[in-house]
């Protein structure tokens, strides 16, 4: 089985990072696709207490900005050729994977906008930009492909629908996945089911968080979830989101992953 997490981290603190860190560690899935990464010391930490254990760990540095990284036990091959193909590379992450069959897995952290001009302009040419690149992935490549991550949008049928708050792009998204032949792995598993990702200050909710798999995939997909644990135990302000494939897998030897055991009580 091949399982993916994606979490959105809030740019975590190094004092966040640590009980993030044991619950991240604890977790059973192979690959995790992390978004809204910094270049601070909680990404630095996170990321490097998993490189001590053995981890594959994949980060492309954005001064300044926030991004999305990948820590994966399963043995995986860099892609850099598609997420330089992106408006803004350092918000994305891409690997193959070394199972049978090979599977792309591409992480984004689209960017989040208000209405000024230059933020909306900045999430469209993302947008427009992962719609190109997934579209000249080869065909094959295409229909082993995972997508997740944070989208900061949601889809027209969304509910609630919070009308007149999204652009045409945005929505727009979805019919670009679908037509490059996406499928959301959460709506497949469960059909009519809402989930939410994110909350906003009023109780809100909002699926920004997502995981959709291509056409070769569908049949092996097996399970997907929305985890609230991670927002509920304010370790991050966002839900996680895990998908299973029946996949022959081989995982790489780590070890205990540095920090991840509670420390211990004196009584």
């Amino acid at each position: 089985m091949l399982s993916i997490l994606t979490l959105n981290i809030q740019a975590t603190s190094r004092q966040r990072a640590e009980p993030l860190l044991r619950w991240l560690a604890a977790r059973p899935e192979q690959i995790l696709l992390l978004t809204e990464t910094s270049g601070g010391d909680g990404s630095t930490y996170l990321l490097d207490q998993f490189r001590h254990a053995g981890y594959q760990i994949l980060r492309t540095p954005l001064p300044g900005d926030r991004g999305a990284a990948m820590i994966s036990r399963v043995p995986v091959t860099a892609r850099p050729d598609i997420t330089a193909g992106l408006s803004i590379p350092g918000r994305a992450v891409a690997a193959t994977t070394h199972t049978e069959p090979q599977v792309t897995v591409l992480g984004v952290y689209v960017p989040s906008s208000d209405r000024a001009n230059d933020k909306v302009e900045r999430k469209r040419a993302f947008v427009d930009s992962l719609v190109t690149v997934i579209g000249a992935l080869p065909v094959g490549e295409r229909a082993h492909l995972v997508l997740g991550g944070d989208y900061n949008v949601i889809s027209r049928d969304h509910q609630p629908p919070y009308p007149g708050v999204w652009l045409p792009f945005e929505y727009a998204l979805f019919d670009a996945l679908n037509a490059a032949g996406l499928t959301d792995a959460h709506q497949h598993l469960a059909p009519g089911v809402q989930q939410h990702s994110w909350f906003g200050r009023a109780g809100n909710g909002y699926r920004y968080d997502y995981l959709h798999v291509g056409t070769g995939l569908l049949d092996q997909l097996r399970a997907g979830e929305y985890l609230q644990e991670p927002r509920e135990r304010r370790l991050s302000d966002h839900a996680a989101v895990t998908l299973g494939l029946e996949l022959l897998v081989d995982t790489l030897d780590v070890r205990p992953v540095p920090g991840s055991v509670e420390p211990a009580t004196l009584l």
